[in-house]
């Protein structure tokens, strides 16, 4: 047995505790080979509506993410109030048009009024609304404003920059074009000079995406 599929093995009880319906995902895919053509008898496809049904509960795990237990009490009094930045977020999502990947990072940062959040705890918001069918635009939104509602910060910034694998597989196949969303919020919005600092903070040294 290859160790995938003993990773599969491992987490199928965890996955089969969500409330995905394995079973319907299973007769999905069975019913899409049909539709294409294919044999789901055959040696390389036998086992293809099973793997389909593993993934989406963790491809879409963000669904299911507590917010109460993600933060896990790490939220900590402080009298800093410079700004906060944590940069080069990676992250996957399937946009919900074509249920096809977009991949990107994410750029956040906010300025203190009292409590800073654990630094790990960033990303994994990110990755609870990045795991869901998602548009950038609303991920984006929804990241600046669950930082923003818990922190009560004077102020948060979000920018995300994707690959949309709907434009570079299909339609206008542009293998190059990317896509940048950014909220602002408190003194992100209202002052200039804090909007420009984050943004020649994040701009510095950042690479081209890649695939």
């Amino acid at each position: 047995m290859q160790k995938h599929d003993l990773d599969d093995d491992a987490n199928e009880q965890e996955f089969l505790e969500s409330d995905i319906d394995m079973n319907a995902i299973e007769t999905a895919i069975q019913a899409l080979l049909l539709a294409f053509g294919e044999d789901p008898q055959r040696e390389g496809l036998l086992n293809t509506p099973k793997r389909v049904a593993r993934m989406y509960p963790e491809l879409l795990s963000g669904y299911r993410t507590d917010p109460e237990k993600l933060v896990n009490d790490a939220l900590f009094t402080v009298d800093y109030d410079d700004m906060v930045i944590v940069r080069d977020i990676e992250f996957y999502s399937l946009c919900e048009h074509h249920m096809l990947p977009f991949i990107g990072r994410a750029h956040v940062a906010y300025i203190p009024r009292g409590h800073v959040i654990g630094l790990s705890k960033i990303p994994r918001i990110v990755d609870m609304y990045a795991r869901r069918l998602q548009v950038q635009e609303r991920m984006t939104r929804q990241v600046a404003d669950f930082i923003n509602n818990l922190l009560l910060p004077q102020g948060v910034a979000v920018v995300v920059e994707a690959l949309h694998m709907c434009s570079m597989m299909r339609g206008v196949k542009k293998h190059d074009a990317r896509m940048t969303t950014s909220t602002m919020l408190g003194t992100f919005r209202s002052k200039i000079a804090t909007r420009e600092e984050f943004l020649d903070n994040i701009s510095r040294g950042a690479g081209p995406l890649k695939i």
